[in-house]
């Protein structure tokens, strides 16, 4: 994708994500349409949803694509290292990343931005993709802005 494009297909989602959440404060209605918008408004993805940190261990939340793992350890996997690190993890490559979970067999590469509600991790936003090197620094950049966003009318 070009970056020019890229940049205007994420000004649109950032517009469009304030839009459909500034008005609901309902969790599991904002994670479903935001899951959707992503999955809808970008190229190449075949799951983006949520895994909400229940009692220790990420539970699966809110998705769009084939059904996922219900439960991830913390420090497990992508999505459990997002959440243990805080940082956002962007794996261009899954199967070489050590301990990947593999919930789809389709998944080449991986986008996983933690979420956090009072300082505290909530949970994760998990985007994948059939597409090897899929996610770059672009990505990274704005998804982290799409989950605030989230936290902001959601989470607090």
């Amino acid at each position: 994708m070009v970056l020019q494009t890229k940049t205007r297909i994420y000004s649109d989602l950032l517009l469009q994500a304030r839009a459909l959440l500034e008005m609901e404060r309902d969790t599991v209605a904002n994670m479903a349409n935001l899951s959707a918008l992503l999955y809808h408004g970008m190229d190449n993805l075949n799951w983006a949803g949520f895994y909400i940190l229940k009692e220790g261990t990420l539970v699966l939340g809110p998705f769009q694509g084939k059904p996922a793992c219900v439960r991830i350890g913390m420090g497990k996997g992508v999505c459990g290292t997002a959440a243990s690190t805080r940082q956002t993890q962007l794996v261009p490559d899954v199967h070489a990343f050590a301990g990947h979970i593999a919930c789809d067999s389709a998944s080449q590469s991986e986008i996983v931005v933690p979420l956090f509600c009072r300082g505290e991790v909530w949970g994760v936003l998990d985007i994948d993709s059939p597409i090897k090197a899929r996610f770059d620094e672009t990505d990274r950049e704005n998804l982290e802005k799409i989950a605030r966003i989230f936290e902001q009318t959601s989470l607090q």
